[in-house]
């Protein structure tokens, strides 16, 4: 049994993120994080939401972090934002 799963969200359908989230619970997780950057950040959202909605009352958001990173070759960097979204199972 693990005690924390980390999804990370990309270009998949936001189900496919919601179904990963629910196997990690129903194998005994306490707790999913869903990471996400750039345009994948909604995805991530959308996720965690339709998890709290699924699970009812047995969930809730742990810690919510949001921040940026610097990505691409030395030269030609962009900032990209970047969130982590915990949730945490109550019940």
């Amino acid at each position: 049994m693990a005690e924390a799963g980390v999804i990370f969200v990309g270009n998949k359908p936001v189900s496919s993120y919601v179904l990963a989230a629910v196997t990690q619970f129903s194998s005994g997780s306490k707790r999913v994080v869903l990471k996400a950057r750039g345009r994948a950040i909604s995805r991530a959202v959308d996720a965690a939401e339709l998890v709290k909605r699924f699970l009812g009352g047995n969930v809730s958001y742990g810690n919510i972090k949001i921040g940026s990173e610097k990505v691409g070759e030395p030269g030609k960097e962009r900032t990209v934002s970047t969130i982590e979204i915990e949730i945490v199972k109550t019940a």
